[in-house]
Order: structure tokens, then sequence, then C-alpha cells
């Protein structure tokens, strides 16, 4: 989505680079880390979504979807936490964070799109093996959440985690099917290769990294995927993963 306008024009006010994200979201780390990558000051928004601080209607007016991260940069509202790292390395040349060929910069935003179309996924392996059930809503929460969300899918998806069971084994079947379809596509890759999307490190490994973090804290089984875990420990090592991810988790 990028770019948008919001209703709430507290945000377009601000000057500087300034992030509403939470220390443990995925998305948020990608933001953090570039942001940490390209050595540029900003200001932080710190949301805690386990006490639904982004569950406001002040917060949908500024993210339709009440979601992290929001980046906001001289009162230009950029939303979708792939948009945003690749908005931030166009605005932030140096260093650059996309390969230098147009080849492997095709395979890198095919690796991004791959991350965002299983988004979903991730956020079910999350829910079902870890933090489901304190994440359930109230009734009165829920109509609350009614009230402000207006995707669907969102939607469709806390109610389902708000019932007694939880939710379903048909959607956690599919969403373990699909992960591990991508984790053993990234498996392949790089056993031919360093980094995801070539032999430079790039926006891809920062969109890529932070599912590894999020899953691995929910006991996924990695140990089945030797060169991701070699892949990981390159990227532990950089400084702008302890300071985006380590210093905040």
């Amino acid at each position: 989505m990028g770019i948008i306008t919001p209703t709430n024009k507290t945000a377009t006010t601000l000057t500087g680079l300034h992030l509403y994200h939470f220390s443990k979201s995925n998305c948020s780390m990608r933001v953090r880390i570039t942001l940490e990558e390209k050595c540029v000051p900003w200001v932080s928004h710190h949301l805690d979504l386990h006490k639904a601080e982004n569950i406001t209607p002040e917060y949908f007016d500024i993210h339709p979807k009440g979601l992290v991260p929001t980046l906001v940069h001289d009162g230009v509202v950029i939303i979708e936490s792939t948009d945003i790292i690749y908005y931030l390395d166009d605005a932030y040349t140096n260093p650059p964070l996309r390969p230098k060929n147009k080849l492997d910069q095709k395979k890198m935003l095919s690796w991004m799109r791959l991350a965002a179309d299983h988004h979903i996924h991730v956020k079910t392996y999350m829910f079902a093996n870890q933090i489901g059930k304190s994440m359930a809503k109230n009734e009165s929460e829920l109509n609350f959440y009614r009230q402000l969300q207006k995707n669907e899918e969102l939607l469709e998806f806390h109610i389902e985690n708000s019932l007694p069971e939880g939710l379903s084994k048909k959607r956690i079947a599919k969403a373990i099917k699909k992960l591990n379809n991508c984790f053993s596509r990234i498996e392949r890759k790089l056993e031919e290769q360093e980094w995801t999307a070539g032999d430079a490190f790039s926006l891809s490994d920062i969109t890529w990294i932070p599912l590894y973090v999020t899953l691995h804290s929910a006991k996924f089984p990695f140990e089945n995927y030797p060169n991701i875990i070699r892949w990981k420990e390159a990227i532990w090592k950089r400084l702008s993963f302890q300071k985006a991810v380590l210093e905040w988790t």
C-alpha cells in the first residue's frame, strides 16, 4: 500500500523520521534493522500490542488496519513493512540494500512479496503455538474491534482466535504447510549462495530474518534447515540486527 493520507492529521505534522512499532513485531523488526543499517536517527513511538495500545480510534486514523509498523518521514506516512524498507532504501542510498544487477533485484522483490503473502500464516503459527490465548478478546473487546477494523481477513482471524477452541486445526495445518514450503525454497537457495537474493545482504534478508526470529520463539522446527541456520548466524553478527532486534526483545 505504501504512502497513504491518514485521517489523523497529527502524524502529518511530524518532522524527521518517526516509527510506530512494537518490540516483538516481526514487521517492526524489518524497519528497525533497515534504519540501523542506514545509521539514520529516528523517533520511537512504541505501541504494546499485548496491551492493545494499537486498538484505538486515534491509531486506526493513522493506520487503517491498526497494524504496526507505520513510518512517518517529514509528514509523509508509509505503511506495510516491505514498502517502508524499500522507501527507506530509496530515501537513504548509503549503504545500498539492494543487489547491483537487475536480475538479483527482481529476485529480491520476489522474496519480499512471498514474505508479505505469507504474513497471515506466520501470524497463525504464532497464535496457535505461543500467544493465541493471551491475545484472545472478550465480547466487549470484540465489539470495539469490529467498530474499528474494516479489513475482513483480520477481523475474521481475531474473531476465530477468540473462540473457546481458538484457531481451527484446518487453518493451522495450512499455515504449517505453507511455511515449510517457503523455508524449503529458501533452504535450497542458500545451498548455492550466501544470501537470499544473491551474493550481497539485501532487503530480502531483512524481510525474512524477523520471520525466523518470531517463528523460532514459537518452536518452529528450523533444525530441519541447516542452511537457514547458517544464514541466521551470519545476520546475528550484524550490528544492525543486534541493535534493532536483540536490544528490543
